[in-house]
């Protein structure tokens, strides 16, 4: 894992395979009561991968960048840093969003807030699944399953 997390009695916490924590921001309202882990779920199972644990964390771009520096060596903004804790089939993961970068996304292409963030948070899953968005082909399959996944969004 990128950080020591606070050590945590898991023996009384319930075990939930999907989990939205706040680092700086708070987890965005529009995501509230919507059936987010049956979506990622529908994601998952396309592909032939198990959900074990999701972790989308909620931050700022600072808060990314901070990250991106540190761990990756790339100073640059991003609205998302995926880390694989488990291989395919099992899906396991931390997804860190940015909800200023996503926020300038979603009005840069003209989207509302909701579909840009779900497209993003589909796009960590896909990189836990495997694709990858390095080169054109890469990219454009990508975007490809971004829009499946949003076509499966319960929105």
């Amino acid at each position: 894992m990128p950080f020591d997390w606070p050590e945590q009695n898991f023996e009384e916490a319930p075990i939930e395979a999907l989990l939205l924590s706040e680092a700086d921001m708070e987890v965005p309202q529009e995501l509230k009561g919507l059936p987010l882990e049956d979506w990622l779920q529908k994601i998952i199972r396309a592909e032939g991968g198990e959900l074990k644990s999701l972790q989308y964390i909620f931050g700022s771009d600072e808060f990314l960048h901070d990250i991106n520096v540190q761990y990756l060596k790339h100073d640059t903004y991003t609205d998302i840093i995926t880390f694989p804790l488990s291989e395919f089939p099992i899906i396991e993961g931390e997804i860190y969003l940015s909800i200023d970068r996503i926020r300038e996304n979603a009005r840069t292409y003209q989207v509302p807030f909701l579909t840009e963030l779900l497209r993003v948070m589909a796009h960590g899953v896909l990189h836990l699944l495997g694709y990858k968005d390095k080169t054109k082909a890469e990219q454009k399959e990508m975007r490809r399953k971004e829009e499946e996944a949003l076509a499966m969004a319960p929105i």
